[in-house]
């Protein structure tokens, strides 16, 4: 489906080493971000106490915030578990206290707001258990990187592989940048927001990808160099691609503006991740095609060749 066709080719790939260059400094303020000040890592990850709380009428979750923020617990994650009545709150570590100790004073400050409030279990989880959350994490993000450069140079070439995933990896450095430069809490929600992107961002490789691969197949275009042929494939798939993205931040945008606390740093993640899937999979992932040596020849099989293929499989 197109709502508009754009019919003149609009020269990317003149500009691509000036993008680069900017994706460039973007890469490294990123990982020099993640260097100096470390990603803020929430209480899924650092290890703390859990407590499970039940009202007899649905609580203002902003009042439990505030609670827990004259109680020193600015980064307290607060959430409704199961009913609108239960909630649920996680604190960080609190060097000295107990968990005992801390959820009375928890209950202590929550009984000011609200007398009907029952506690029904402490839990306290130690940060070992945040440590092998943490690599797991690692391993999948790895293991999906692994599996798209394997994906993609089967169906396509090499050079198709190395590309994406160098793009795709743009994307999840510059999230994390983000995260770590403006210490945004980092939680297993963001995780998810970030191995989603990965595959989102793919997504768009891949279409654009194969529009290059059925351009370079195409016989009229046998007097069009690269960067001419990567340019139709993008501006091919122009329309497509702001459709296919305004449709996903709009829903995006819904969450981060009426999905409260708990998901919005996962909401944030994925708009970063969109945006500059969008940049990455045209103005990084093309180019690098480009300077890699992409020719017609890596996708299509000379005359000669394809006919002694064709004799051979009569016989």
């Amino acid at each position: 489906m197109e709502f508009f066709r754009i019919k003149r080719d609009i020269p990317f790939m003149r500009h691509a080493l000036v993008f680069n260059v900017i994706s460039l400094i973007t890469f490294l303020a990123a990982v020099g971000a993640l260097a100096t000040k470390g990603l803020h890592f929430g209480v899924d990850f650092t290890g703390g106490t859990v407590m499970e709380l039940n009202y007899r009428q649905p609580p203002d979750l902003a009042h439990i915030r505030d609670a827990m923020g004259r109680l020193g617990f600015t980064d307290a994650s607060v959430q409704n578990f199961g009913t609108a009545r239960d909630v649920l709150i996680r604190l960080p570590v609190k060097p000295g206290v107990t968990s005992a100790k801390l959820s009375e004073q928890v209950l202590e400050e929550l009984h000011k707001v609200d007398a009907n409030v029952d506690l029904r279990r402490v839990e306290f989880v130690g940060p070992q258990v945040g440590r092998e959350l943490f690599e797991a994490g690692a391993l999948a993000l790895l293991f999906v990187s692994l599996g798209i450069v394997g994906y993609l140079a089967l169906r396509f070439e090499w050079k198709f592989g190395v590309s994406a995933i160098i793009a795709n990896l743009h994307d999840v450095v510059i999230i994390l940048g983000c995260f770590a430069l403006f210490q945004w809490e980092f939680s297993l929600p963001v995780l998810a927001a970030v191995l989603a992107v990965l595959g989102y961002s793919v997504n768009e490789s891949v279409v654009v990808m194969d529009r290059v691969r059925e351009t370079f197949r195409n016989r009229r275009s046998r007097t069009m160099s690269t960067p001419q042929i990567i340019d139709h494939a993008i501006t091919a798939t122009m329309s497509r691609t702001i459709i296919t993205h305004f449709c996903t931040q709009l829903m995006v945008l819904m969450m981060l503006i009426f999905g409260g606390e708990t998901l919005f740093y996962f909401a944030l993640a994925l708009t970063i991740g969109i945006c500059f899937g969008i940049y990455s999979s045209v103005l990084v992932g093309s180019p690098l095609l480009m300077w890699l040596g992409l020719r017609r020849e890596d996708l299509v099989k000379p005359e000669s060749d394809r006919k002694s293929a064709e004799r051979g499989a009569a016989v």
